[in-house]
């Protein structure tokens, strides 16, 4: 665990120290950033739809919650 942490201050320590990107270049990561959460939400909502009762069961989850779930759009957090 200390290891992990000490890792992690490393790794923060050398993003800080780096200069800022240009204005476009934040604009362009958070875009991506954005796109790609779309992306997972509207597979995993996919994947959803198609599991079966004892797999939802195993989640937590009901029929219907899974239902509501699996019908929102993507942009939908």
């Amino acid at each position: 665990m200390a290891q992990h942490t000490q890792m992690a201050e490393l790794n923060m320590s050398y993003l800080n120290s780096r200069p800022a990107l240009p204005v476009l270049a934040q604009w362009a990561v958070s875009f991506a950033v954005l796109v790609t959460k779309w992306s997972l939400r509207h597979r995993t909502r996919t994947h959803l739809k198609h599991l079966s009762d004892a797999q939802l069961k195993d989640i937590g989850l009901s029929r219907q919650d899974a239902h509501y779930e699996a019908t929102l759009p993507f942009w939908r957090p």
